[in-house]
């Protein structure tokens, strides 16, 4: 394929999508509310597609394909642990909408008694594991654009980031879904319409096993990574999701906690029926061409090779572009963190209702060009997550599991297991041979976290402040934040919020 022509394509793809999102938000972008969270508003299918598109973006079309390359039907295991994690989420954490929180830093304050020591820790580690999607979302995006339109990496990185950047900037959370419920379509047909072509190609499910090891197409290739990896990368993905900031924002956007559990229970049953696709497509393209130099190039690799290059090319830029609109997703939950809690810890106030959006705009481009830097170390994308995951987010799993369920959960326990999953994660990382048995550190810092959170919120005085005095402390700051101009804490809500 003529790189110039893909290159091309590219653009005027992304400029159409910005336009689109412009025109589709144009009357949504008044209030903060509006321009974070949609205005609360977000009906079903929108947010089916906008999960969707998230899901089918970065991990499966590079990083789940490559992994299906070079193990197999072990490709299936990121789409397992992500439908996992979906359908867990509907479970166990829809409900939450209706206490209409607008960062799971308050939420998982308000588990432990609006704790303020709580929710700046969690805010933090939020909008580090913000950058850490956004990085991945870079990273990957960057990787096969590079290959496509033969220019260099770190080019290809920076339009990457500029792409979604751009239409972010303007259109807010409201344009995000919106263009990602559009290209959710595109891919999903267009992967199901590769993988029939690509099974064709190699003739039939027989001749995907062709020059793979016997252990890479035995089940889920198991036999290739070994059980307890291949448990870890489901269970690493699964976390992922469970714990994601930019999922919590579906839920807080969404329209009613029906709406959220239905949107999400839905996508949690087409992804589980997508987890073999990236999977056969990795092994058909390596069945076709075993040599390639990097693994995630494979996506591109058999879109070029088995497509026309009309439907080629709108796979590929769709698929690119849903990159970015899954970056776009985080970008926003982080800067939601950054303007909700970051803020008032570094000023003491919240800023004035009149000022959000043009902050928020300012946060986005701070917030994206960090996340570009990060991604400019790494060069593989199932690494990248995982290891950011383990890290960052296994803590904040636990601590929002524990804190939904146990009542005697209090802000000490909530420290300690943010602290040791942390700890843990990155003992193993440390550790060859630990890493080597685990596959990745995600089910021992899980652990780990939950049971240092039991062992001191029993060690240590039960909470005092009721879950409703909890959510009246937060709802008045919002409220503030919402209505009035540079509302500033009063020293009564300094005292109400410590413990």
């Amino acid at each position: 394929m003529n790189s110039q022509i893909f290159l091309a394509t590219f653009v005027a793809y992304v400029v159409a999508m910005i336009g689109f999102g412009w025109w589709i938000s144009r009357h949504k972008r008044g209030s903060g509310d509006d321009f974070l969270l949609g205005g609360r508003s977000v009906p079903l299918f929108l947010t089916i597609g906008t999960t969707v598109a998230t899901m089918v973006g970065t991990g499966s079309s590079m990083g789940a394909v490559g992994f299906g390359y070079a193990n197999g039907w072990a490709g299936a295991l990121y789409g397992i642990g992500g439908a996992v994690g979906v359908l867990l989420l509907a479970l166990l954490f829809a409900p939450v909408r209706k206490l209409r929180f607008m960062t799971m830093s308050e939420e998982l304050s308000y588990y432990v008694g609006a704790n303020r020591l709580v929710r700046y820790l969690v805010a933090l580690l939020i909008y580090v594991a913000c950058i850490g999607w956004l990085g991945a979302h870079i990273l990957g995006g960057g990787l096969y654009l590079s290959w496509m339109a033969d220019i260099d990496l770190t080019t290809a990185r920076v339009l990457v980031a500029l792409g979604f950047g751009i239409y972010c900037v303007i259109g807010g959370y409201f344009a995000v879904v919106w263009t990602d419920t559009v290209q959710a379509v595109v891919l999903f047909a267009g992967f199901l319409l590769m993988a029939v072509l690509a099974l064709v190609e190699v003739g039939g499910f027989g001749g995907l096993a062709a020059g793979m090891e016997a252990g890479a197409a035995g089940f889920l290739g198991i036999g290739a990574i070994g059980g307890l990896p291949a448990l870890s990368l489901a269970a690493v993905i699964a976390v992922g999701v469970l714990a994601t900031p930019s999922f919590r924002q579906r839920i807080y956007s969404g329209e009613s906690v029906a709406s959220v559990r239905r949107s999400f229970v839905i996508t949690g049953v087409l992804y589980l029926g997508f987890s073999i696709i990236p999977a056969i497509i990795g092994m058909a393209t390596h069945a076709l061409n075993p040599g390639l130099e990097n693994s995630n190039f494979a996506f591109p690799f058999l879109a070029t090779e088995i497509l026309p290059l009309g439907l080629g090319l709108l796979l590929l830029v769709a698929g690119l572009s849903a990159t970015m609109s899954s970056a776009s997703s985080d970008a926003i939950a982080g800067v939601s963190t950054l303007m909700r809690d970051l803020y008032v810890l570094a000023t003491g106030h919240t800023p004035s209702a009149r000022n959000v959006v043009r902050f928020s705009r300012l946060a986005l481009v701070a917030t994206i060009g960090l996340a570009l830097a990060f991604a400019l170390t790494s060069d593989n994308v199932i690494t990248y997550i995982t290891s950011m995951i383990a890290t960052v987010m296994a803590g904040l799993f636990a601590c929002a599991l524990l804190g939904r369920f146990w009542p005697r959960y209090n802000w000490q326990g909530a420290v300690a297991t943010l602290v040791s999953a942390s700890a843990t994660s990155l003992s193993i990382i440390a550790n060859a041979d630990w890493s080597a048995y685990w596959g990745n550190p995600s089910i021992p810092a899980v652990l780990a976290a939950l049971v240092a959170g039991v062992a001191v919120s029993l060690l240590t005085r039960a909470p005092r402040t009721t879950p409703e005095q909890a959510l009246a402390i937060l709802d008045e700051e919002r409220k503030r934040m919402e209505q009035a101009p540079d509302a500033a804490l009063t020293e009564n809500q300094v005292a109400a919020t410590g413990r």
